[in-house]
């Protein structure tokens, strides 16, 4: 199937082709004629396989061919739990939507509001928010809910994980009854599913990838190592295979601090992103990261969702996550838009019990491999995980901590294939690369 079969109009077809895309991902090939029908959408794919121009093709086509009920107040609110998603879903509506007569604006925190007041007083057709900052508006009165036709919760499951819910309910009050619901989202909870059953109305359910299942193409690795040895571990990862350019997750903002300084003073660039990081400074990072200027970008779970970095090469769970779902969506920043990746894991005898959890979601083992010289001491005990309360972490409980810095959004992601890094091959040329949108 093609782009021009969906029956989009051609300044969205030209949009498209402009970008090097031909083939709809399997999530837009389903999504897409729902959408177009008006059917409420409850859609599921593994990360990396285009959901957001899943929902943002067919908006554009939507708001396009018919009037709208009040002009000058948004038709679409796309309500997003982090700022770097934020900032994606509005880049991907303004990049297929650029020969469209549509306005777009971009809500968060962490920056003035008075753009943000502008941009909405100038009239939108397609807002994109995450809640917080979105009730600021609205208690400001500079936000105008009441002509909303279509809502998408995009990542809706995080927006639990994160304490949103009680932000939902308050925005999903403010909007019209009749309306096209849509939610989207790499995994869907029991409790996602009792969210959807309140909103939507008769939806149409897709999910084109076992759920929490892990991408084809990434390729994943456990290397058993002592906690005390792990930085020295991944510094030789790094020195010995010349990876130029990898995504480390830890588990807390101070470890990510920490684990940044240490490589930057062991010769690697790095730097470090997480909630308690200014706009501007989680902005120049993630820059200087896909420029190349970094070669580790060093981050928490709160970047796991959010982070569009075309064809990253390698992740490093320098920490296993508390929850193992959260594992799928950072081994999901490698292996999009059909190209391969490569996850690493740093695993102590701490987290035994956490790579069980792991590997029980998936539903196979993962392949561990010993590093000589880094052999576990078989007489090191396990220890209590900082920050390992696991049903803390499901629920709202760390909300109090991370929400004000999750709430916001964040500088858009890069767009065209870079060249070929010093000692690796291109991987911007298959013709995989070009059959879906690198949008998310």
């Amino acid at each position: 199937m093609s782009f021009t079969e969906l029956g989009l109009r051609a300044e969205i077809l030209r949009a498209i082709a402009e970008e090097g895309y031909t083939e709809p991902t399997p999530i837009q090939a389903k999504a897409i004629p729902a959408v177009l029908q008006g059917r409420d959408l409850m859609a599921a794919a593994q990360t990396g396989t285009g959901k957001t121009a899943g929902f943002t093709l067919p908006i554009l086509q939507l708001l396009s061919t018919r009037p709208a009920r009040q002009r000058g107040k948004p038709r679409c609110l796309v309500l997003t739990p982090t700022r770097e998603l934020a900032a994606q879903v509005e880049e991907s509506v303004r990049t297929y939507g650029r020969f469209l007569p549509l306005k777009t604006a971009l809500v968060f925190g962490g920056v003035g509001m008075a753009p943000q007041v502008k941009a909405l007083k100038a009239g939108v057709d397609i807002l994109v928010a995450t809640p917080g900052r979105l009730l600021d508006h609205v208690g400001q009165k500079t936000a105008d809910l009441s002509a909303v036709e279509i809502l998408v919760l995009d990542e809706a499951d995080r927006m639990l994980d994160m304490g949103f819910i009680h932000d939902i309910r308050k925005v999903l009050a403010l909007l019209p009854k009749q309306k096209q619901s849509l939610l989207f989202s790499a995994t869907f909870s029991e409790e996602i599913r009792a969210l959807a059953s309140g909103l939507l109305h008769e939806p149409q359910s897709i999910e084109v990838a076992p759920r929490n299942s892990a991408a084809d193409l990434v390729t994943q690795r456990v290397y058993p190592v002592d906690k005390a040895r792990k930085r020295e571990l991944l510094i030789k990862l790094i020195d010995d295979h010349h990876w130029h350019q990898v995504l480390v997750f830890t588990r807390t903002k101070h470890g990510a601090n920490t684990l940044a300084e240490k490589l930057d003073k062991a010769g690697i660039s790095a730097a470090a992103i997480h909630g308690n990081k200014s706009q501007n400074a989680r902005t120049r990072a993630l820059a200087d990261f896909k420029s190349l200027k970094l070669n580790v970008l060093v981050a928490t779970d709160i970047a796991a969702r959010g982070l569009d970095i075309d064809q990253l090469p390698h992740v490093v769970n320098f920490e296993l996550p508390n929850v193992p779902e959260d594992y799928v969506h950072r081994i999901g920043r490698t292996g999009r838009a059909g190209a391969s990746g490569h996850a690493v894991s740093l695993v102590c005898v701490d987290e035994h019990g956490l790579l069980r959890d792991i590997e029980r979601l998936l539903k196979r083992p993962i392949e561990k491999l010993v590093v000589p010289g880094f052999e576990p001491d078989p007489n090191i005990r396990p220890e209590p995980i900082e920050n390992g309360q696991r049903s803390g972490q499901r629920s709202g409980q760390r909300s109090g901590q991370q929400r004000g810095g999750q709430r916001q959004g964040n500088a858009p992601k890069g767009t065209p294939p870079r060249p070929a890094r010093p000692g690796q091959p291109s991987r911007g040329n298959s013709a995989r690369h070009h059959s879906g949108s690198r949008s998310r």
